[in-house]
């Protein structure tokens, strides 16, 4: 799947959620879904960023996507209930989401961590994804074949030192995936986590200041891997955790 081919109107007739879709890997992944069929589902806290996403896609002939402004940090249970009964209503199915918005926090030792900096990792990355899958899984459940997409990352699967919140909170989002998996064995759903790597995005920069972005992958590179798991040629795949960068 890491070669994997798309052939044209691969998502033809899908709607894909994407949250943080106003940059970096959900910007791409949300361009690449449109070019290859898909109507997105724009989600993100900055309305203007997310607009140009929404201005590239119709420039390039996708289907008109949708833009939904929410800030997950302050993002309520009720307000992913209600943002469901919305795509419900004005979608004829919800067929992908894709769980790609994340905090970095600081990097720091585990005893420095602050409440108020351990809370604000935990609430976007682990709270808002918990609200937000539980609320469309009802909704998914209508779709022929639902996939969910969650955002890991090698310190999710080994913790490194200094970077305790983001760590822990991946390590949560990998458990998140599994129980999602395991209890939508025998449904129209399924569940995997994608591991990027190094990616060049604004987060990446602000982890490694010293890195040369220039020798990273950019989001187009590892694009194909999104698709594949958003494309019917992967369901058969569930509880699983994909590399975009094996090694």
């Amino acid at each position: 799947m890491f070669d994997f081919q798309p052939i044209s109107g691969l998502l033809a007739s899908k709607t894909i959620l994407v949250t943080g879709a106003g940059d970096g890997i959900g910007k791409e992944a949300a361009l690449q879904f449109a070019k290859y069929g898909a109507t997105v589902i724009l989600l993100g806290k900055t309305v203007s960023k997310l607009e140009a996403v929404y201005d590239k896609i119709v420039k390039n002939g996708g289907p008109e996507p949708a833009i939904i402004p929410l800030d997950l940090q302050g993002a309520t249970a009720q307000h992913y209930r209600d943002m469901a009964n919305t795509i419900d209503t004005q979608f004829p199915s919800l067929d992908g989401v894709l769980h790609n918005a994340s905090l970095l926090g600081h990097l720091e030792p585990l005893q420095q961590i602050s409440e108020e900096d351990w809370n604000k990792v935990m609430q976007v990355n682990v709270n808002s994804q918990f609200f937000m899958t539980q609320a469309l899984i009802p909704v998914l459940k209508k779709s022929n074949n639902a996939s969910i997409v969650f955002t890991t990352s090698s310190v999710g699967l080994k913790g490194r030192a200094y970077w305790g919140s983001y760590s822990i909170s991946k390590f949560a989002t990998q458990g998140m995936m599994e129980v999602i998996a395991d209890e939508n064995e025998n449904t129209s759903i399924r569940a995997n986590c994608i591991n990027p790597g190094g990616t060049r995005t604004n987060m990446r920069a602000q982890a490694f200041p010293g890195e040369d972005p220039e020798t990273l992958k950019t989001p187009a590179d590892i694009m194909p891997l999104y698709l594949y798991l958003m494309s019917d040629e992967s369901k058969h795949e569930t509880g699983k955790t994909f590399h975009a960068q094996p090694k």
